[in-house]
C-alpha cells in the first residue's frame, strides 16, 4: 500500500486551487477575447457560450477515451480544450462572415458548415496522429505520456464530430430571432401596392 505524507496532499490542493483560479481566468480572457475576435455586436456573450459548447464536448470524449482504456489519471485536459474553443471559433466565425455578407441564416449555416469541415477535420487528425505514438507508448514516462494521449485523441474525436454537427444547429437555434427581426424589418421596408 501507498502512503502519502500529509505535506504532498497539502502541496496538491494548493496546486489544484491554482489551476482552478487559472483555469477561470484563463475562461474568462478567452471568453472576451472570443466575442473581440468574432466582431459581434448582437449577442457577443451568447456567440462566445457557443464557440465554448466545444469544451463539453471535448471533455466527454477525453473521460470515455480514459474509460475505454482503463486509465485512472487525465492529463491533458487544457490543451484539448483549446483546441475545441479553436475548432469552435473557426467554425461560428466563418458563419458569422457569411452573415455579414448578407446571406441568410439558413444558406449561412449550410455554407459555414460544409467550407469549414475540412479545416476542422484536418486540425483533428494532425493532432489526434500526432498523439498516437505516445498512447501506445511503454517505455519512461509513458505512465504520464498514455493518458495525456488518450484525452486530447478521445476528445478531439468527439468535440470534432460535435463541433461539426451541433455547432451550426446551435448557432442557427440562438440567432434565429435575428434572423425573423431582419424578414420583418424587410417586410415592412416594402412598398404596398393598392388594389382597385
Amino acid at each position: 500500500m501507498i502512503r502519502i505524507s500529509k505535506s504532498i496532499l497539502e502541496k496538491q490542493q494548493v496546486a489544484v486551487y491554482f489551476i482552478a483560479v487559472f483555469a477561470g481566468l484563463l475562461a474568462a480572457t478567452v471568453l472576451g477575447r472570443s466575442s473581440a475576435a468574432l466582431e459581434t455586436w448582437i449577442n457577443p456573450a451568447l456567440t462566445a457560450l457557443l464557440v465554448f459548447t466545444g469544451v463539453p464536448f471535448a471533455l466527454t470524449g477525453g473521460i470515455l477515451a480514459l474509460w475505454l482504456r482503463d486509465i485512472p489519471a487525465g492529463v491533458g485536459f487544457i490543451a484539448l480544450s483549446g483546441v475545441a474553443v479553436l475548432n469552435g471559433l473557426v467554425m461560428i466565425a466563418f458563419i458569422r462572415s457569411l452573415r455579414e455578407e448578407g446571406r441568410s441564416l439558413d444558406a449561412a449555416f449550410h455554407e459555414g458548415a460544409l467550407t469549414r469541415l475540412r479545416p476542422v477535420l484536418m486540425t483533428a487528425l494532425v493532432a489526434s496522429l500526432g498523439f498516437i505514438p505516445m498512447a501506445i507508448a511503454t517505455g519512461t514516462g509513458a505512465e504520464v505520456q498514455r493518458p495525456l494521449a488518450t484525452v486530447v485523441i478521445g476528445g478531439i474525436l468527439s468535440s470534432t464530430a460535435l463541433t461539426l454537427l451541433v455547432l451550426p444547429i446551435l448557432y442557427r437555434l440562438a440567432h434565429r430571432k435575428d434572423e425573423e427581426g431582419v424578414e420583418s424589418i424587410d417586410a415592412g421596408s416594402k412598398p404596398k401596392v393598392q388594389q382597385a
